[in-house]
């Protein structure tokens, strides 16, 4: 059967984000306000959206070495997207706090096992069509199902209010689409290191020499890496110095980024939004997203890493969302969009110019684990100061990003992706 082409596989697997997004960004659009029904308070809400990052972006620097070490990115990939996908239907019939939480903990969780080798294949596929470039439209698709997830739940909620046991649930549909998609796609794309490496694919190969488990993991590999897979430590050290440089940059930045479910729990405790008008606030923020995600990675195809810059700033004024003004919390969040849709794009982006193409799964796992600690600071400290003040809240956001900025200015300065070596 003849290998998709680069720019087919990328947008296959951008349907299958799609249908994933409707699930996990549906779930996320409504998990603040659902919590508060069963009794969370601004400060719970805050630090479990903040471990729920953690979880999702911080375990993922286990996983990245254990891509590395096995090389089965399709099995992965599969199996990260099979535990959010069965996950998320459950969260809304537990009708108690603790339950829905592991839950929502396990949904993250899945993000975290899928990512590196997700985001490594869409890296094979980017060699020939630009990095950012296919990153972005990557992430135009993704934000399209964050959308549409969104909107289907609001629908729900505006049909049977505060029914969140079917709200959740009607999520399993896009979910089993998902795990039949990626077994179709990993079937017609079995190996996609060869796009990288395309003369891999011109000499015919015995049959031992594939692997029979996952074809996506190559007949063989380095010594070298595979001593690197087995040892973090040795593996960190030999990322380039810059990666660590710019890593510690994102990670002050997402210090200064408020989480969905707490500006969600401010806008419904608030009387500003109703249950069904939540979800839709949520899906005009994934719309802004997507399209600052593809924007932006165009962009950064053209200027670089500098890009970047429009986090901080874009993040400072997203704060208005925490204010008792309708029409400002709906601006604030659609800012809030452009913030998360730069992050998820060109953040990436810029690890594709840094580090040689065999160190990439650790290093998506690294920047991961930093961003998913910031998040985790930030939900927790801003959810403390909510039930404080919202003067305080305010305060937070800005001198976080004020910091972020200062600190990205300066690791951008350091960073030279054109000078760094490539495999």
């Amino acid at each position: 059967m003849t290998r998709l082409r680069p720019w087919h596989f990328i947008v296959a697997f951008g349907i299958v984000s799609l249908l994933a997004d409707m699930v996990y960004e549906g779930a996320r659009s409504i998990i603040g306000p659902y919590l508060a029904t069963l009794g969370a308070s601004a400060f719970v809400v805050g630090l479990v959206a903040g471990l729920g990052e953690f979880i999702g972006y911080g375990l993922r620097v286990v996983t990245g070495y254990a891509v590395v070490r096995t090389r089965h990115y399709w099995t992965w990939t599969i199996l990260g997207y099979a535990l959010t996908v069965l996950s998320v239907p459950l969260i809304g019939v537990t009708g108690a706090l603790a339950p829905a939480l592991l839950l929502y903990a396990t949904e993250r969780l899945g993000k975290a096992v899928r990512s590196p080798a997700k985001d490594t294949l869409l890296s094979f596929a980017s060699a020939t069509t630009g990095r950012g470039s296919a990153f972005g439209v990557h992430q135009a698709l993704d934000q399209t199902g964050a959308v549409l997830g969104p909107l289907l739940l609001a629908a729900v909620l505006g049909w049977r209010e505060g029914d969140y046991a079917l709200a959740f649930g009607v999520l399993a549909v896009p979910g089993v689409l998902v795990l039949v998609l990626l077994f179709w796609l990993r079937h017609r794309v079995p190996d996609p290191l060869s796009y990288e490496e395309p003369e891999r694919i011109e000499t015919p190969q015995p049959v031992s020499a594939v692997e029979p488990v996952d074809a996506g993991r190559p007949a063989s590999a380095p010594s070298e890496e595979r001593d690197e897979a087995s040892d973090p430590v040795k593996a960190a050290r030999r990322l380039p110095a810059g990666f660590w440089v710019y890593a510690a940059a994102i990670a002050v930045l997402s210090c200064g980024v408020a989480s969905f479910p707490l500006l969600a729990y401010h806008a419904q405790t608030t009387g500003l939004l109703t249950d069904a008008q939540v979800p839709i606030l949520f899906a005009v923020a994934m719309l802004v997203d997507g399209a600052a995600g593809l924007v932006m990675g165009r962009v950064y195809d053209r200027l670089g890493p500098w890009t970047l810059l429009a986090v901080p700033v874009a993040a400072a004024a997203s704060v208005i969302a925490f204010t008792d003004d309708v029409v400002l919390v709906w601006v604030g969040v659609a800012i809030w969009g452009v913030v998360n849709g730069v992050l998820d794009s060109t953040v990436k982006a810029v690890v594709t110019e840094l580090v040689p193409t065999g160190s990439r799964p650790p290093a998506f796992g690294w920047l991961a684990f930093v961003r998913g600690a910031g998040l985790l600071i930030a939900g927790g400290i801003l959810g403390y100061v909510y039930d404080i003040s919202m003067t305080a809240v305010i305060a937070t956001v800005l001198a976080a990003n004020a910091v972020g900025f200062t600190v990205l200015v300066l690791a951008l300065r350091r960073v030279s992706p054109a000078a760094l070596p490539r495999c």
